[in-house]
């Protein structure tokens, strides 16, 4: 995945995992020990299909076919399996801390987490943890005081509305953190949820109003208030979804970067005093800042201006709730699980409460708690093996570009720059990150998760001005997951994912490199895709290609927007080419990189590729052990959100669209030209 300074899209990785806030009553761990899972599944494979026509269902059919999504779950796969295992490990060490902590560090996290696991401590306190923001909105009545009230509720509840305000590393200057404001405030995934016109699309949000309305109610509004500020609230999102720039538009650096001085910001907003709110948020020396999106904000100075003051009220009220419904009593977070989970998603069952209370500590403390995972589920020998894959994938890579046919002497310069420029992370951040400021009680679940929220944006916001920090990561260690920075131009791999089904460094060679070998070529191309190549080596915006060589470029990634956009993931929902280019290209391109890393490792080897192991040769198992990485069952409403709203396909066609580009797969195969796997015109960028 790809974490540019895009916010919306800030989670481009290799996978997106959404986290739907669930509840159980039940406060006891797991029932069982989930299983860890193998690199290489023999018993998964479909021999009934025919690997030309559907390599998807012959490498994982009959694993869909035993493996029906949990109840709990909107989507099973590989990589839920193994984040599964994860999260289990991690449990073990939470209620370990929250019993008998050994350190100060396993006391703050272990209190986290035990205040989290308290339900009927939760179900005592009710809706009076959100009470004292309420009554803090209640008592605004000046809508020039607007910025002043922002400035309240985020200092001392961690609650903002209708933007987001934070660091972002610049564009034009990659070595500094400037300051940015951008556009958010939505209750539903995306702004489509609010303009489409189909039924489907004017049913989910009858159903979303009819939520909002209900949870007015559990705040204590009478029936029709709380219908009444439903609605007050579902029209300020509508406005403000008009008004928002949509995910596509948002991958092209240059329409999210606008630099304004704080006057040129007030004269674009006449009706928010910038300088009570940034004072409010210690940065009132701020001279300018990247208003990321323009036109929204505009709309959002609308609102502020004509809408009616107790529809503001309303609005704030609402995103007061849903900010910390998963943190309340029972029916708040079974509310919000109806609808953000079953009805947006297709999850037909609570998740259990310990699932949901180890992945919150890991989110809020996640390199405290990863301390001490790294310490016991990732050895030196794994970390030194992954540099090997690595340098192997980088040397593959680097004969990819100076071999392309299509880019010429001058561009394929200037790529090998940025390659050479690449750093790797892997497993965990050199420097761990101080939570000594945080302050966790055993008996405030709500607090905890004010404290940090205000810790993240303190330390965030303190970014200003600063140079940036090359050594910090964007995701947790037990993370199943990986991600490429543009800005820092780095590979980042955390130890989550280095494990089986991904990597087994005592495994077969083959098949580590088409599940590990493949992520990381997966990262290494997103520097090159249609997102990263805007970016230097260095980490700065600025074209680096010859005209002739990015028209070229762009004529190639059409070929797989169109592709893509013709393959269907639900009933009449097709996939975005355009949302999921930066991914397919990764996808495409970290398979033949991955391939050719292999086939030159094997020849050091002394290694035949044509040596068969359970029937299959080098190449296949290459193949397979890539296929199987994207096995999965997904809900059809599950697979319609992503189509909206996740820059990644699906694993059917991250697997068959891929190696359908790719003629070392029919050649592995013995496909002839024609058939699906293996089409006349395929497209071919990296």
């Amino acid at each position: 995945m790809n974490v540019s300074l895009l916010k919306s899209l800030a989670a481009a990785s290799l996978l997106t995992i959404a986290m739907s806030p669930s509840y159980a009553e039940d406060p006891s761990g797991p029932a069982s020990v989930p299983k860890k899972p193998i690199i290489f599944d023999l018993s998964a494979i479909d021999k009934t299909a025919d690997p030309c026509t559907d390599f998807y269902q012959y490498a994982c059919g009959n694993w869909k076919k035993n493996n029906p999504i949990p109840g709990d779950q909107t989507r099973w796969g590989r990589f839920n399996e193994l984040a599964e295992y994860n999260n289990y490990l991690l449990y073990s060490d939470l209620k370990s801390a929250a019993d008998a902590p050994k350190t100060p560090l396993q006391k703050k996290y272990g209190d986290y987490f035990a205040a989290c696991m308290n339900v009927s401590l939760a179900d005592q306190l009710g809706a009076k943890p959100i009470q004292p923001i309420l009554a803090t909105i209640a008592g605004w009545n000046d809508r020039k005081k607007l910025a002043a009230l922002f400035g309240t509720t985020e200092a001392q509840y961690s609650t903002g509305y209708l933007f987001d305000f934070s660091s972002d590393q610049d564009q034009k200057d990659a070595t500094k953190q400037i300051g940015e404001i951008d556009q958010a405030g939505l209750g539903l995934p995306d702004r489509s949820y609010y303009l489409e016109q189909d039924e489907r699309s004017k049913k989910l949000r009858e159903q979303y109003l009819e939520h909002i309305t209900k949870m007015f109610t559990l705040v204590g509004d009478s029936p029709e208030q709380a219908a009444k500020e439903a609605q007050h609230a579902l029209d300020i999102e509508t406005a403000l979804a008009q008004g928002s720039m949509s995910r596509v538009d948002r991958r092209v650096p240059a329409n999210v970067y606008h630099i304004m001085t704080i006057a040129e910001l007030q004269s674009l907003t006449p009706d928010f005093d910038w300088t009570v709110y940034l004072s409010a948020k210690k940065q009132g020396s701020l001279q300018t800042l990247n208003v990321a999106t323009p036109d929204f904000f505009k709309t959002m100075n609308q609102q502020i201006a004509t809408a009616d003051l107790d529809a503001l009220k309303s609005y704030m009220r609402w995103h007061t709730i849903h900010r910390f419904a998963a943190n309340l009593s029972a029916p708040f977070v079974t509310e919000n699980f109806n609808f953000y989970a079953a009805t947006l998603a297709g999850q037909k069952e609570l998740s259990p409460r310990w699932k949901r209370c180890t992945a919150a500590t890991d989110r809020a403390l996640g390199e405290a708690v990863g301390q001490d995972w790294v310490a016991k589920n990732f050895p030196p020998a794994a970390k030194d093996n992954m540099e090997k894959l690595v340098k192997a994938l980088e040397t593959a890579l680097a004969y990819d570009i100076k071999n392309l046919d299509w880019m010429s002497d001058t561009t394929k310069v200037e790529a090998q720059k940025k390659l050479d420029a690449f750093r790797d992370k892997i497993g965990y951040p050199d420097k761990w990150r101080d939570y000594t400021s945080v302050t966790i009680k055993r008996n405030d679940p709500v607090g905890n998760a004010q404290q940090v929220m205000a810790f993240n944006d303190r330390r965030d916001l303190a970014k200003i001005g600063k140079p940036v920090d090359e050594k910090e990561w964007s995701m947790t260690p037990p993370t199943v997951n990986a991600y490429y920075s543009p800005g820092k131009n780095d590979i980042n791999f955390p130890a989550g994912i280095l494990q089986p089904p991904f990597y087994d460094f005592k495994a077969d060679t083959a098949v580590n490199f088409g599940g590990i070998g493949v992520v990381i070529g997966h990262e290494m191309t997103h520097g090159f895709d249609d997102q990263g190549s805007q970016f230097d080596p260095q980490g700065n915006v600025r074209m680096w290609w010859t005209d002739e060589d990015r028209k070229k470029f762009d004529e190639r990634t059409d070929c797989e927007v169109k592709e893509y956009s013709s393959f269907e993931v639900a009933p009449g929902q097709k996939l975005n080419g355009k949302l999921t280019l930066g991914e397919n290209t990764a996808d495409n391109g970290g398979l033949r990189i991955a391939y050719k890393a292999l086939m030159d490792t094997l020849a050091e080897q002394g290694a035949s590729p044509a040596t068969e192991v359970d029937g299959y040769t080098a190449a296949q198992r290459f193949f397979l052990g890539f296929g199987q990485v994207w096995c999965e069952n997904t809900t059809e409403q599950a697979a319609r959100l992503r189509a909206k709203t996740d820059p990644h396909s699906s694993g059917h066609w991250r697997t068959d669209g891929s190696v359908q580009n790719f003629e070392e797969f029919g050649k592995a195969f013995g496909c002839k030209v024609g058939q699906p796997m293996m089409p006349a015109n395929a497209c071919h960028v990296w």
